[in-house]
Parts: C-alpha cells; sequence; structure tokens
C-alpha cells in the first residue's frame, strides 16, 4: 500500500491512524485541508476488503467535504474518518468511545458527524468523550439527524436543474428515478412527492423500496436496471463510483442529480456525462445541506440559518450550470474551479 503516493495523489494533508486492540477499532481520519477551519466530516462505518481500500475511502470523501465545505461558503476545511467493521462479534459503544478518545487526541483539528454506517446514537456514544462531534440529539444542543437537511438541498439543485435543463419553474410532473432510498434517499422521495415529482426507486434492500411505494406511489425497480429508466432526473443516492463506463452509456435522463458522494468513479466521467447532453449537478455541491446544517452546532445550533443556507444550493447550482454553458466545460471541472478560487483566496499564514 503506497500510503505517501496515495496522499500526493489526492493533494493531502495529513492522516492519522488508530488501532485499540480491545475493542477491535480500526480507525482512519484523513484531513485534506484546513485553511478555511477545522475540517468537519462524518465517520463512516462499514466493512472493507482491504485496509488501502479503506484509506482511499477515507482520502476521496475528505477531499469532497474540503470541496463541499468551501463551495457551501462555511468556515471549515474537509475531514473524514472510517472505522472498519470488525467481522467477528464486538462491543458498539465501547468502540465507539475508543474512537470518541480518538478524535478527542486531535483537538479539535476534525470534527466528526454521521455517515454511512453511523448514526444519532454513535454521535452520542463519541459525545461522551469529546466535544468534537456534531449531529448529536436536539436534547443536548445538535441538530439530530442531518439526512433531512441533505434531502432538502437536494431537492433544491434538483430543481435548479430542471430550471435549467428543461425550462420548468416546478417539479410537478417531472420523473425522477431514485438510486438507493435509505436515509437521505428517503427524505429526497418525501420533497420530491410532495413538490409533485413522480417517482422510480431502487434499493438493495427491498423493503426500503417497498416503503415508498407505499408512502409515495413511486414504481419499483431493480437496482441493477434504475440508472436505465427513462425519466427527467437521475438521482444516485447510494454509494459512490455510480458513474462509470457501466452505466454512462445506458442513461436515460438528461439530468444527474442526487445525494451520493463522489458519484464520478472518474474524473473523466464527468467529461462523459458532458458529452452526452447530460446535465450533472455536482455530487458535492448539491448534496451539501447535511453539512451546512451539522456546521451550525459547532458554533451554537441555529436551525433557521441552517434551512436557510441549505435552501442557497439552488444558487450555487445555477451558477455552476451557467459557467459551464458559458465556458464549454463539464460542470464538475467548474465546480472544482470555484473552489480553488476560494481557497486560493485564503491568506497565507
Amino acid at each position: 500500500m503506497d500510503v505517501f503516493g496515495n496522499l500526493i495523489a489526492h493533494d493531502f494533508g495529513e492522516v492519522h491512524f488508530k488501532v485499540d486492540k480491545a475493542t477491535q477499532l480500526r480507525a482512519i481520519v484523513a484531513i485534506h485541508d484546513s485553511r478555511l477551519g477545522p475540517a468537519l466530516g462524518g465517520c463512516r462505518f462499514i466493512e472493507y476488503d482491504t485496509d488501502a481500500d479503506a484509506l482511499v475511502d477515507a482520502l476521496r470523501l475528505a477531499r469532497g467535504m474540503t470541496y463541499k465545505a468551501a463551495l457551501a461558503g462555511l468556515a471549515h476545511g474537509g475531514g473524514k474518518s472510517v472505522i472498519i467493521r470488525p467481522k467477528q462479534r464486538f462491543d458498539r459503544v465501547a468502540l465507539f468511545r475508543a474512537f470518541g478518545r480518538f478524535i478527542a487526541d486531535l483537538r479539535g483539528h476534525y470534527i466528526t458527524a454521521e455517515d454511512s454506517g453511523t448514526g444519532l446514537e454513535d454521535m452520542e456514544i463519541i459525545r461522551s468523550v469529546t466535544s468534537h462531534v456534531t449531529g448529536i440529539d436536539p436534547s443536548h444542543g445538535g441538530s439530530g439527524d442531518p439526512s433531512p437537511f441533505t434531502a432538502l438541498g437536494v431537492r433544491r439543485g434538483i430543481e435548479a436543474c430542471v430550471k435549467f435543463k428543461l425550462g420548468k419553474a416546478t417539479l410537478q410532473g417531472i420523473h425522477v428515478a431514485v438510486q438507493g432510498v435509505g436515509h437521505v434517499g428517503y427524505y429526497l422521495c418525501k420533497e420530491l412527492h410532495a413538490a409533485g415529482a413522480k417517482l422510480t426507486v431502487a434499493d438493495v434492500d427491498k423493503l426500503k423500496s417497498e416503503r415508498a411505494r407505499r408512502e409515495f406511489g413511486a414504481a419499483v425497480v431493480d437496482i441493477d436496471r434504475v440508472a436505465e429508466v427513462e425519466c427527467d432526473v437521475f438521482a444516485p443516492c447510494a454509494l459512490g463510483a455510480g458513474l462509470n463506463d457501466s452505466t454512462i452509456p445506458h442513461l436515460r435522463a438528461p439530468i444527474v442529480a442526487g445525494a451520493a458522494n463522489n458519484q464520478l468513479a472518474q474524473p473523466r466521467h464527468g467529461d462523459d456525462l458532458q458529452a452526452r447532453g447530460i446535465l450533472y449537478a455536482p455530487d458535492y455541491a448539491i448534496n451539501a445541506g447535511g453539512l451546512v446544517n451539522v456546521a451550525q452546532e459547532v458554533k451554537g445550533y441555529d436551525a433557521k440559518l441552517a434551512r436557510e443556507g441549505t435552501l442557497k444550493i439552488y444558487d450555487t447550482i445555477w451558477d455552476i450550470c451557467e459557467r459551464s454553458k458559458r465556458l464549454g466545460a463539464p460542470t464538475y471541472k467548474v465546480a472544482d474551479i470555484m473552489v480553488e478560487e476560494k481557497l486560493a483566496a485564503v491568506p497565507s499564514v
């Protein structure tokens, strides 16, 4: 595993590793950039085939958080943590306490939050040993589950794309195919349904798809076929790298706009989407609502400010689309340029 080669390839930064034999904790905290402020980003808790896979996941996600925070105008850098889920039985409370001590040792340089495989209960365990955690229970000054805010921001981003690409001012009658209806995907369906959209959904968990069918009248398709559905918007809300050589040729939607992180398997896939005339909403721009929300906890939670900041995602996506059209450049490159301009403007210490 070429650790330093990976750091250089992803423009890092620093990486911290932690092993705790007693609890089976094996954790990585990747801090990509802290020019705008302390790094903020969620904790992913899933199984990985290799340690190298876990490291690369942390690096990619942390870099995305830098860009997400900068584009959202937050005073935070980008960081991410991954805990490699033990294959044997383990004590979840003990493991997350050990992880909390790891976060405490970083003295506020990195602030954690929820991500795939973690939830409010885990953040509460972490909170018992460190204050450098967000997404905690409202009774303790937190904002709770950030998923509804992420979904709200994605819905606003979809509205911007639909207006820009299709010339329609509302989502009434717009057909959206949602890939993944877990935490964020479910709330996105709720937002879209309330706005009058027609839904097709897919998830590896059939019960989640059935819930969306029952509550929102969604059509259900197999997870392997959802990217091929003829629709107005394809919304990837599962794990990353879903836009790749296999899926892009089969897309039948003029817009791709969803909540998943790192949707492009490789940057060149953003070029492929543009070549096919598909408008792509860069993931870190459209899915920033959850981050905007939990960032409010750091300075004292204000739900009104969190909502106002999330609603601005419409303007961000619109600006990216306009600039992309004017420059003839793919949207992902335009978003990257906008972030790099913000980071370059930070005075050097």
